[in-house]
């Protein structure tokens, strides 16, 4: 029998091993993790536990290997294998007392575990050139698990996910950066690979964080105890209302109704406030909001358009949709009442009827519903919003001045709110704790901009924190320092991230991959993921696996010397030091004893930079792509592009 990821599997037939017969109709079970397709990582110790009655004799079998162990008074059983080779397929077989159940089409490989938030989150599916690169993802011996958003104040045992061999049919929905990055390693190193994607778009690091580390960020826990009794306490009122409110969105989610009153075309919405698009709308005028907003574009289509089926490019929305066109409803993604909210990174492309298509003006109309976090109408380029007809021909843009009307507000709830320090570790993280793994590649930062160096605090509790309990070790660590965006706050906090991010290249056994060269400042998502990808695998090649890739990191700065009105920058990582494109180098400044900063000459000298301004005539510090907007472009040799940095702080 298959366990395809069900905790609990009973044997049909009798079944033998070393000369014992085990008769059928036993329970036995298994967490997630262990599933059919499943990687378990090589050259390493292999752990595998689970469930049966109390006391129960457990024997575990792979290959040649067998192991056995008694469950405790709780029926919690452990077990290790011995370290095997790369290699597969293979059956894991477990006897528990009279049952038994079979993994089946188990490989043995190389294992990495993908964390953070919504840039680790993004998928393939969302991604540049997402059609040929689904297309192309025919790998089967690359395997993929997803791990379902959970919260928890506890830790748990399990996750919900499966395992999944990597296909045109199965990758669409995958981290990106995780697959890219795996994809790159299955390449060079010509073995099974199993990636584990456990993130969630909008989230502080504190939140995947366990709570002993954590308590060493809050001064010993204290603060963390006060979090944990404000957490665990449900107020009455609230969750009474937002429950009220839940059902008055439930109500005008009915579709006869909604399409009657706001997405009709006759609807008067002249008095309805304006909001361009595409925009995040929390910062447009709905500060704080969760719930329900009706959009709506009024905009006159050409005669020659009438009649004739169109399609309409919105972009992601975040997180529910429904969308008409002049009262016809022409898509939506996501449904409030089953709480589906995993389509907020997806674009949307909806067809429209030629019926519903006159000349002159029209009428779009989206309905949003926001659960948590950042919500609108907001995660495409003004570029990718269009209405076109279907058969081809010019596109008429639909971006810009949208009406909106806020409908029911969602009150939060706090045990519903995914931003509060552990309850990502313990639902997301913990019941993987102990699984073989090789690393961890960790996409963060953006939920924390603000933090300055406390970012780095918070960094070494994460990471020691889940060496500790995986007791495999240092192992590696290897991280993205995030993309420039306009935050729209102080433009130096971005940096000061940047900063934390650099500093904590001081842990062991970590890296860094610097992305200021793909990023979007119009947009916190950039879809290149494939060069975010195959940085973090440049690292894991060179520092994990030895392998000669000719330059795995951009120019890190290592230190300033004051030279005849001129300050000289060295780096680590500079051989070859280049502009980009050709042009002089950008975003250097220096600043005298005054500490004011003035733009910067910049001028390579070997493996070194100097640097001047006239304004400065004796510099005394210097500062690089200091602003949340910047991207430079300083490269080396490899074309990785240098780290943000300041020689003062």
């Amino acid at each position: 029998m298959s366990c395809r990821g069900i905790r609990t599997a009973v044997a049909s037939a009798a079944l033998l091993l070393g000369g014992v017969l085990f008769p059928a109709e036993a329970e036995v079970r298994l967490p997630a993790i262990f599933g059919d397709h499943m990687v378990l990582q090589r050259d390493a110790p292999l752990t595998v536990w689970g469930w049966a009655d109390p006391g129960e004799l457990v024997r575990v079998s792979l290959k040649a290997d067998h192991v056995k162990t008694r469950a405790d008074g709780e029926g919690a059983w452990r077990v290790t294998l011995p370290e095997q080779r790369a290699g597969g397929p293979f059956d894991l077989h477990i006897w528990a007392g009279d049952g038994s159940l079979v993994v089946g089409d188990v490989l043995i490989g190389e294992v990495w575990i993908a964390s953070g938030q919504s840039n680790m989150e993004w998928p393939v599916r969302a991604a540049n050139d997402a059609e040929a690169e689904i297309a192309a993802a025919d790998h089967p011996r690359i395997r993929l698990f997803s791990v379902k958003h959970a919260i928890s104040f506890e830790p748990l045992d399990d996750v919900e996910g499966s395992w999944q061999v990597c296909s045109p049919a199965t990758v669409a929905p995958f981290s990106a950066v995780a697959y890219y990055f795996g994809r790159r390693l299955h390449t060079e190193l010509d073995v099974p690979i199993g990636l584990i994607n456990s993130s969630w778009g909008g989230t502080i690091i504190e939140a995947w964080t366990d709570r002993e580390s954590m308590a060493t960020v809050f001064d010993g826990g204290p603060r963390l105890a006060r979090l944990d009794i404000a957490s665990a306490r449900e107020d009455s009122v609230t969750v009474a209302a937002r429950r009220r409110a839940e059902a008055d969105i439930t109500s005008l989610i009915n579709i006869d109704v909604a399409a009657r009153r706001m997405a009709s075309f006759d609807l008067d919405d002249r008095d309805w406030p304006r909001m361009e698009i595409p925009n995040q709308w929390e910062q447009a005028g709905l500060a704080d909001f969760d719930g329900l907003v009706w959009f709506r574009r009024s905009m006159d289509l050409p005669a020659s358009w009438a009649g004739r089926e169109l399609t309409l490019h919105l972009g992601p929305v975040d997180e529910i949709d429904i969308t008409w066109f002049n009262g016809t409803r022409v898509g939506g993604m996501g449904d409030f009442a089953s709480r589906d909210v995993q389509h907020w990174n997806e674009a949307r492309h909806y067809p429209v009827p030629a019926a519903a298509v006159r000349g002159g003006r029209n009428v779009i109309a989206v309905l949003a519903i926001d659960t948590a976090g950042a919500g609108g109408l907001w995660g495409a380029d003004p570029a990718q919003m269009y209405l076109e007809v279907t058969a081809g021909g010019d596109p008429l843009s639909v971006a810009g001045a949208w009406r909106y009307q806020p409908g029911p507000r969602l009150v939060p709830v706090p045990t519903a709110t995914p931003n509060r320090p552990t309850v990502l570790y313990n639902a997301m993280i913990h019941p993987l704790v102990t699984f073989g793994l090789r690393g961890a590649i960790w996409y963060q930062g953006e939920s924390n901009v603000g933090e300055g160096g406390r970012y780095l605090d918070r960094m070494k509790a994460l990471i020691g924190g889940w060496r500790g309990l995986w007791g495999m070790g240092e192992f590696p660590f290897y991280y993205v320092q995030i993309a420039p965006y306009k935050y729209g706050a102080d433009p130096h906090f971005l940096p000061e991230i940047w900063e934390a991010q650099s500093d904590a290249l001081g842990i062991g056994n970590t890296g860094m991959a610097v992305i200021t060269d793909v990023g979007n400042v119009d947009n916190i998502h950039p879809t290149n993921k494939q060069d975010v990808g195959r940085r973090l695998a440049l690292w894991a090649l060179a520092q994990t696996y030895g392998r000669n890739v000719g330059g795995h990191s951009g120019p890190l700065f290592k230190r300033a010397q004051a030279v005849d009105g001129a300050l000289r920058l060295y780096f680590k990582h500079a051989d070859g030091l280049q502009s980009s494109d050709g042009g002089p180098l950008t975003w250097f400044e220096v600043a005298g004893d005054d500490n004011a900063f003035h733009a910067a000459k910049a001028r390579i000298d070997g493996a070194s930079i100097l640097v001047s301004s006239p304004e400065v005539g004796s510099p005394k510090a210097a500062r690089f792509a200091w602003h949340e907007t910047a991207e430079p472009n300083l490269v080396n040799g490899q074309r990785l592009p240098a780290s943000p940095f300041r020689t003062r702080r």
